[in-house]
């Protein structure tokens, strides 16, 4: 009797009978989303802009007010976390629609699919990456600011496409009461409420539980931070130790100070602690989210600028540190920054002299400022 031919199983997507993976749900979630993914560009921009001005803007940068960057990086880092939150329960929603069948129905279709493996890689590029820098593991064999920054406006660029093409579909599902959403079973509205009500809450115990470390109030809860405001040598976290910077206490013996400019001078440390002093209270604020204030006591920048032959307010400075390597070893300010009577070349941390670890014997703080750019361990000074 002949064998019956081999047919080979018919190809099905997969079957999806849960509820909620709706245009409802997903445009409720979408809503919230994108004002997250709008808030970390804008103040992504500003931190980027902070490290790396252009010319054009690196001497128009304020300096006022001085927690302005602990703000705005503080808020970033906090919206960022809610965002992983928000992103998982989208992506929940729509990933039905990633099996549907057949894959691809015309040219526009495809062309659709295609901009949303795009935007989903790179939502999910940003939220992973910036998460494991706030950790500081860099796990990859690029440089995390340049391609982090790449990757936003792409993103960016996604997620405005995204809208134009399901602009009709979100106006339909906008509201409880629009067109789509009336079409949907009456009975999944209670579950949708829940599931959104729980999202919130998600939101909420991620943010109280990391937000601690840059809004001190909250510090108590601040249990999921990598960074606690009150943990670190003289009640200061520390990104960059002295040891990793390749800084020793043998290696500052004879530490001098070298200021370059029309009138070049070089000072002992007991000298610069001869010179007239100045205190500022200014946080210390990190790209990684987090920040404290201080009481920081030095000589004024713009004193050791006009000693040599500059002039306040209108010269830029570069600082150099004694750091053996590193992407801000050296760095510039503006003549905004330099000028500012409370920019200082810090010898003194809440009255005491600094540890190696803050920078001794001499750092900058100024108003403003990204902690990548208050430099640590400074030796020289060049007046532009």
């Amino acid at each position: 009797m002949p064998r019956p031919a081999f047919r080979p199983p018919a190809v099905r997507p997969p079957a999806f009978t849960g509820r909620l993976h709706d245009a409802r749900t997903a445009t409720a979630v979408g809503r919230w989303l994108g004002a997250a993914f709008a808030v970390c560009l804008v103040t992504g921009l500003v931190s980027h802009y902070l490290q790396q001005p252009p010319d054009w803007l690196a001497d128009r940068l304020p300096a006022r007010p001085v927690w302005g960057y602990a703000f705005t990086q503080g808020l970033h880092v906090a919206t960022g976390l809610a965002a992983i939150v928000l992103l998982l329960v989208k992506l929940w929603a729509v990933y039905p629609r990633l099996f549907v069948w057949p894959p691809v129905r015309s040219v526009r279709h495809a062309l659709e699919r295609l901009s949303v493996a795009v935007l989903v890689a790179a939502a999910v590029f940003e939220v992973l990456t910036g998460l494991l820098n706030i950790v500081e593991w860099y796990p990859w064999p690029f440089s995390f600011v340049p391609v982090h920054f790449a990757v936003a406006w792409v993103a960016t660029g996604s997620i405005l496409l995204h809208i134009a093409v399901k602009a009709p579909e979100i106006r339909d599902h906008w509201g409880r009461r629009s067109a789509g959403t009336r079409t949907l079973p009456a009975e999944d509205a209670v579950d949708r409420r829940s599931l959104l009500l729980a999202t919130g809450a998600a939101v909420g115990v991620v943010t109280l539980t990391t937000v601690g470390q840059s809004f001190t109030p909250l510090k108590a809860f601040d249990l999921l931070a990598p960074r606690h405001p009150d943990h670190g040598p003289q009640g200061l976290p520390v990104n960059r130790t002295a040891a990793a910077a390749g800084v020793t206490a043998r290696g500052l013996a004879g530490w001098r100070l070298d200021v370059a400019g029309p009138r070049p001078y070089v000072l002992t440390l007991d000298a610069l602690r001869a010179m007239p002093r100045a205190g500022a209270r200014l946080p210390i604020a990190c790209v990684e989210g987090w920040s404290v204030d201080a009481d920081w006591g030095g000589v004024r920048l713009r004193d050791l600028i006009e000693r040599a032959g500059g002039r306040p307010g209108r010269d830029a400075v570069r600082v150099t540190s004694l750091e053996v390597s590193g992407a801000y070893r050296v760095m510039e300010m503006g003549a905004e920054y330099a000028d500012d009577p409370l920019t200082l070349l810090a010898l003194t941390l809440n009255g005491q002299p600094l540890t190696l670890d803050h920078g001794f014997p001499a750092r900058i703080i100024a108003p403003g400022r990204p902690g990548v750019l208050q430099t640590k361990w400074v030796h020289r000074l060049e007046v532009l």
